[in-house]
């Protein structure tokens, strides 16, 4: 089973650093979408993942995390 973990950041650059850091760790492009506009990150990922995936969402300060 998958769920969406959504992030909203105050900056483009901690945005971009977020998405710099899943694609360095492989995680699949095609699961998850950065929107520009709103500073926000969406990730699936299964539920025995999702503690990861937060932590690192975390790292980058988030505003909103959920």
């Amino acid at each position: 089973m998958n769920k969406t973990v959504t992030a909203t950041y105050e900056s483009a650059d901690s945005l971009r650093n977020v998405v710099d850091e899943l694609l360095g760790i492989g995680f699949p492009q095609d699961k998850f979408y950065a929107e520009k506009d709103k500073n926000q990150i969406k990730v699936i990922t299964p539920v025995d993942g999702e503690s990861v995936i937060v932590e690192l969402l975390q790292r980058h300060h988030p505003k909103t995390l959920h």
